[in-house]
């Protein structure tokens, strides 16, 4: 390139450089914030000396009603003890011993027939319910509440405590018989002398004026007869009835009603579990031929009344109608009132349902509820203990043929004078006899 060339060509333009804008900080120009307004602080209403007095009579009172609660409260009144699980029993024997005598006796004033299950006896008496090894009748666990037991039973494998508070039978645990572990437990309305009828999946109360049923985890399933705190009016088929002898089988329940306008008493059964929970479900209701009925069994769809006065036993079939009538060969005297408990002393085994009259004892199929035969002179009904139909008699027991009735032998046993009715039960190689409000084993 010529110079003439480099004369005319521009030159390049330089970047302007930071010397070219000075070197002065632009935030020096902005105002700086104004502080924030002072705040005074907010005084406790807790600083005067007053003020703490009275927080400390507050909490002074709290410990005070904390204390009251717990130790008024039903887990303060409880006393209770658990164990494992028993050890197995050795198998009852193959026939009745030629002879029995006791091994142990306990007072169980609150059970009226032996409850056993599994590898236990349980007792209840006063306000315990206690768990025994039925070969020594040492305790293994107990439940104790500052609370009379009105009854106990066994059902679902479990047993079942009535205890009396306030007006009526109100306060119900449920116990594991193996370990005393606490199943369940509900407040309900059983009425005092209440007894438990089962129907191997449901349990119901007996009563003058009100029947309870429970499903297997105390949760009620029906209400029959005159409910306390009625929400809805008009749900009982009937009002003003008192009520006799119940029973139960195959989820339904029966009872003798004597009602108001009746001619006679009234048989009716109903389910255990209703589609509706505060409506009876009646399968069906009948006014019967006579008064003084007593409702014996039920099995199946069958329900066998006695009438006293025509000296009947009859069966009826689910729909209310007669079945068959059979001559009854029953004292009288046996007949005269319902019994207390509002429940019928009766057994089941495989083949036969026993019933005890009072002075006799009735054995009817379990099919059809007919009756096969008649023991006198007996003390109770009977149950299976060593794979023989044993009967307890005045002096001992009667070992049967449980089809005809016939003795096949008689074992002593020593009651002490005791005379009023047995009740047995088996728990191993144990047979269990209940006498009055004494629990007695015999090996």
């Amino acid at each position: 390139m010529s110079d003439e060339d480099k004369a005319a060509s521009p030159l390049p333009e330089e970047e302007p450089s930071e010397a070219a804008y000075g070197s002065e900080d632009v935030l020096d120009d902005v105002e700086p914030a104004p502080p924030e307004p002072r705040v005074k602080a907010r005084r406790s209403p807790w600083n005067r000396g007053r003020d703490r007095v009275l927080a400390a009579v507050i909490a002074v009172l709290v410990v005070a009603v904390a204390l009251v609660i717990g130790t008024t409260s039903d887990s303060a009144a409880t006393d209770r003890t658990e164990a494992d699980p028993p050890p197995p029993l050795p198998a009852a024997p193959n026939a009745v011993p030629g002879s029995l005598a006791e091994i142990w006796s306990a007072r169980s004033g609150a059970t009226p027939v032996p409850v056993s299950s599994g590898d236990s006896v349980v007792t209840a008496d006063g306000g315990e319910v206690a768990s025994r090894d039925p070969l020594t009748g040492q305790i293994r666990w107990h439940y104790t509440r500052d609370l009379p037991l009105c009854t106990m039973n066994e059902t679902w494998g479990r047993v079942n405590a009535v205890y009396h508070k306030t007006e009526n039978c109100s306060e119900v645990t449920q116990l594991d018989p193996g370990t005393g572990r606490i199943t369940a437990q509900r407040n309900g309305n059983a009425e005092l002398g209440t007894q438990l009828v089962s129907d191997g999946s449901h349990v119901t109360t007996t009563g003058k004026k009100l029947l309870d049923t429970w499903r297997d985890d105390l949760v009620q399933s029906a209400e029959y007869g005159q409910v306390p705190a009625l929400v809805n009016a008009g749900k009982q088929p009937r009002t003003g009835c008192t009520y006799g002898t119940v029973a139960a089988a195959s989820g339904k329940v029966g009872v003798i009603e004597r009602c108001p306008g009746d001619p006679a008493d009234r048989l009716t059964v109903y389910k255990a579990a209703p589609e509706k929970d505060d409506e009876p479900q009646v399968a069906f209701s009948s006014v019967l031929a006579g008064k003084r009925a007593r409702v014996i069994a039920m099995s199946g769809d069958l329900t066998a009344v006695v009438l006293p006065d025509q000296k009947l036993l009859v069966v009826f079939n689910g729909d209310g109608s007669q079945r068959t009538a059979y001559p009854l060969d029953v004292p009288a005297a046996d007949l005269a009132a319902d019994p207390p408990s509002g429940t019928e002393a009766t057994t089941q085994t495989a083949a036969g349902v026993y019933w005890f009259s009072g002075s006799k004892v009735v054995a009817m199929s379990r099919d059809d509820l007919s009756p096969r035969w008649t023991l006198s002179s007996a003390m109770g009904p009977g149950v299976t203990f060593a794979s023989q139909l044993v009967v307890p008699i005045k002096g001992g027991l009667a070992v049967l043929n449980e089809n005809d009735g016939s003795t096949i032998r008689t074992v002593g046993v020593d009651r002490r004078g005791y005379t009023g009715p047995v009740r047995l039960g088996t728990a191993g190689p144990v047979l269990l006899e209940e006498r009055g409000t004494t629990l007695t084993a015999l090996k």
